[in-house]
């Protein structure tokens, strides 16, 4: 399993922002965790719409976290940009095996479930 661009850029732009005190501006965040700024404003819109950042308008606009660095989980973020984390031995989750379901559905289902487990543990707290 292979996260994607997207998903790694949301993980650099909410440690960043774990690591402010005050209100950043996207272009800031954009030169500190080396994303495009197009493709920044974009994550903090899905961050922002999600209810991981805040976003302030204005000439003193910019964004923070909307929670503390220790609520917001590393599989919180995953999920929101990324999608469901699962393995899945079949296409769509239905088990195409002739006889039902196959004897590997049981351990892709517990891996996954340690997966998240551990993503869950970690938070953006220093």
């Amino acid at each position: 399993m292979l996260l994607n661009l997207e998903t790694d850029y949301a993980i650099r732009i909410v440690g960043c922002l774990a690591k402010c005190e005050e209100r950043i501006d996207a272009k800031t965040i954009a030169s500190r965790t080396g994303v495009t700024p197009k493709f920044t404003l974009k994550i903090l819109h899905k961050l922002s719409s999600g209810g991981i950042v805040k976003s302030y308008k204005g000439a003193k606009g910019g964004y923070t976290l909307n929670r503390k660095p220790e609520d917001i989980t590393l599989l919180e973020v995953v999920e929101l940009v990324y999608g469901s984390l699962s393995l899945k031995t079949c296409s769509g989750g239905d088990c195409t095996h002739p006889n039902g379901m196959c004897k590997f559905k049981g351990v892709f289902d517990d891996i996954s479930g340690y997966m998240r487990e551990s993503l869950h543990k970690i938070t953006f707290k220093d």
